[in-house]
């Protein structure tokens, strides 16, 4: 491996990453030499996830269930990590989720719900590592939002709210700790439907409309959004800092 490359010594937090996106950069982490604590709101996904990438990886995964949208439960779950893992070195502000409905018909519970998992989770998880992260002088947070964040999304309309909120988070982060030798950095993924949870005929659907939105003809993988993760989280970028990176096959060109 290129050194500069490696996070062999580091420990990293990745959100909302029992199944989709927060795998996949959970995944690479991992195979960096990374130790990895991965976190969901319940086990079901997370379990065997967590039990998965131990063994082909060979690092310490911890996988730590809960509910990171609210003060008390992010500063528990920066607690728990660390308690396991060590000093979080990386944090993954992953979890995110959308209810598709028009902005009228919206009610306040799911505003809230949805504010949360996709502005709330990261303001509260950045707060809660920072103290850490400034007393060490070193940390990289990488906050994941979407191409709703660039572009807005009909019937999205919370959702994009949240996460265009997510490149505010970003560049104000950036600014305010980089003397504290602190990177803070954004990627926006486009269209990365899990089978999963879609299940295969949603996501030959999904397959068949990134064919025509999106310049490069196909859908993301979740493997691509963990090899530029790997890049924002090692050395390798160190000196880029305040940056919003869309990854979605040219869909916001």
């Amino acid at each position: 491996m290129i050194t500069e490359f490696s996070l062999a010594g580091r420990t990293a937090l990745v959100t909302g990453a029992g199944r989709g996106i927060g795998t996949g950069i959970a995944e690479v982490l991992a195979e960096a030499g990374a130790d990895v604590a991965v976190n969901a709101l319940t086990g079901k996904y997370l379990d065997p996830f967590v039990k998965d990438l131990a063994q082909r990886s060979g690092r310490k995964i911890a996988g730590i269930a809960g509910d990171c949208t609210t003060p008390a439960g992010a500063a528990k779950l920066l607690e728990q990590a660390a308690a396991e893992l060590g000093p979080i070195d990386i944090l993954v502000n992953n979890l995110g989720d959308a209810i598709r409905k028009p902005f009228k018909d919206m009610t306040d519970a799911e505003i809230d719900k949805v504010m949360g998992l996709n502005i709330m989770s990261a303001v509260y998880c950045s707060r809660a590592v920072a103290a850490s992260m400034i007393a060490r002088r070193r940390g990289k947070i990488i906050n994941i939002s979407s191409f709703s964040g660039i572009s807005g999304s009909a019937n999205l309309t919370i959702y994009a709210v949240g996460k265009s909120g997510m490149v505010g988070l970003t560049r104000s982060l950036a600014l305010e700790w980089a003397e504290h030798g602190i990177n803070v950095n954004c990627i926006a993924p486009g269209l990365y439907p899990d089978l999963a949870i879609t299940g295969p005929e949603r996501y030959a659907q999904a397959e068949e409309r990134a064919k025509t939105q999106v310049p490069l003809k196909r859908v993301g993988r979740f493997r691509e959004v963990g090899l530029l993760a790997l890049y924002l989280a090692s050395p390798a970028s160190d000196y880029m800092t305040g940056q919003i990176i869309p990854l979605d096959g040219g869909l916001t060109v």
